[in-house]
């Protein structure tokens, strides 16, 4: 099974860190962000990218140190479009970002409201790192030691920096000042030495970046040079993960300008196992998009065959496959594995069902069969995001409401002649037909009957029963609606 394990990407990163830094008890894997404005679903990848190579470790039996830097002693360059008061904040750039006020006034500063927004959501996707608040580390004097090393050595330092600078942007200072770096406030490194610098401070084995630290010359390889030659330490295993593209509308909330989409928008549609699903799956540096369109149906479904691959209720195409499924299902999970199989309601299905019950959860958990009163809870979590995508983020055409006994629409003379015969020969007689696929036959006769085609019937039978041209697939619809409701509907005509 280990040997199949290492097919996943997290799993191989894991062996890459061991390799590389001996078969230690324990390993720091390190990530980190600026809190300058919204931490979106782009920096999110970063951080469930390190969890999963964390839980790699950790399944191989090693102790891991989890650390994530709020570099909030960075300076703040720019208001993000979306942000309350901006004529306030305007006045405060180039400040520390620790020394911003919060424009929305919750929190101490802007920096740690967007801190506190982040670290109260991450638990419900199961990620739990040890946060590391740069402001409070440089101000206590925890890098005083690492900040002389760099004065040392700056002419070296020069050196390497100017390496990946052109003639304009080479360092020319001159700058003298005496103080005491355990106690002078305001004092900082630049990014590519305070990077390195951490790394040799925190012992990081592992932190992967984004594309643009990687690039050529980007940040990664400046840092790399600085940790070897000035800090005398191996830089960490690193990977590169790319960008992160929105597809579909996630709803109300993406309409203000300048708004990004955020992890707590993402779990308002996707579970939190649907969440971490999307990022196990996809290695990190694939570029991906995240949807909000009737993408969604489908990812769904792909997590649920995901889930009975694993329980054994589906096969894979190969052992391969099955060991990938199975692996990708166990770090998609968020604090250990379900107890027994979940309670599988397709998304599509729930959607259709709590638009039959206007919304109301309890009494599809009621019409469910079968399911166990330990099985609810999961059920009650999808049938939340189900309702939520349903009236913010589906098409019009997806949504419907059912008709009440009484209300009738207007069909011209074959409409009328389909329902009848829909009503008489395929509804009253339900409960005789031994699956989908004979209603779905009983239908296309009940057509025929009345001297039509299918198409003619099915928008005659969706007028009658939700006031649209199309809706959910029509056999399948008869059965969830119920004999009784559909008779009680079609009585009208």
């Amino acid at each position: 099974m280990e040997k199949k394990k290492s097919m996943h990407w997290a799993d191989q990163t894991a062996e890459k860190i061991i390799a590389e830094w001996g078969d230690k008890d324990s390993y720091t894997c390190a990530s980190g962000i600026t809190p300058s404005g919204t931490v979106h679903v782009g920096n999110f990848r970063e951080m469930i990218s390190v969890d999963l190579v964390v839980r790699a470790l950790r399944s191989r039996g090693k102790k891991v140190r989890f650390i994530y830097s709020w570099d909030d002693y960075d300076v703040f360059r720019k208001v993000p479009l979306n942000m309350p008061q901006p004529e306030l904040l305007e006045k405060y750039l180039r400040f520390p970002i620790t020394m911003v006020p919060d424009p929305w006034g919750r929190d101490a500063s802007y920096a740690r409201h967007h801190e506190v927004d982040v670290e109260s959501v991450l638990p419900t996707v199961g990620i739990h790192p040890e946060f590391l608040y740069q402001a409070d580390r440089y101000r206590a004097g925890r890098y005083a030691e690492g900040m002389r090393r760099a004065l040392e050595m700056r002419e070296h330092l020069k050196t390497i920096l100017d390496k990946y600078r052109d003639e304009d942007h080479k360092i020319q200072c001159g700058h003298k000042e005496t103080g005491d770096l355990r106690k002078l406030a305001g004092a900082k490194l630049v990014w590519r030495v305070d990077w390195p610098m951490r790394w040799n401070q925190e012992k990081v084995e592992f932190e992967p970046a984004g594309k643009d630290h990687h690039s050529q010359g980007g940040s990664f390889d400046t840092s790399k040079h600085v940790v070897e030659e000035v800090y005398g330490r191996k830089p960490p295993v690193t990977f590169r993960y790319d960008f992160i593209g929105i597809k579909g509308s996630p709803g109300k909330m993406s309409s203000s300008k300048g708004k990004v989409v955020d992890l707590p928008d993402l779990l308002k549609v996707y579970q939190p196992e649907l969440v971490r699903y999307l990022f196990a799956g996809t290695r990190p540096n694939t570029e991906f998009v995240i949807s909000f369109d009737l993408d969604v149906i489908k990812i769904y479904e792909d997590y649920d065959k995901t889930e009975r691959i694993y329980w054994g209720a589906e096969k894979a195409k190969s052992e391969d496959a099955e060991a990938m499924e199975r692996r990708i299902y166990e770090l998609s999970q968020v604090d250990g594995m379900p107890a027994e199989a979940p309670y599988q309601v397709p998304f599509r299905h729930l959607c259709n069902l709590l638009l039959i019950h206007q919304g109301d959860v309890e009494a599809v958990l009621a019409s469910l069969p079968g399911i166990k009163e330990s099985q609810k809870a999961g059920v009650r979590a999808r049938a939340t995001c189900a309702w939520h995508w349903v009236n913010e983020c589906a098409p019009e055409d997806f949504r419907f409401a059912v008709k009440k006994p009484g209300e009738k629409v207007e069909l011209d003379e074959v409409g009328l002649a389909c329902v009848r015969r829909l009503r008489d020969d395929v509804v009253a007689k339900l409960e005789s037909f031994a699956d989908e696929k004979a209603v779905a036959e009983a239908i296309y006769a009940a057509a025929a009957a009345a001297g039509t085609d299918g198409k003619t019937l099915f928008k005659a039978a969706y007028n009658a029963l939700v006031g649209k041209d199309q809706g959910p697939r029509l056999a399948g619809f008869l059965g969830t609606l119920g004999k009784d409701k559909v008779l009680a509907i079609l009585a009208a005509y």
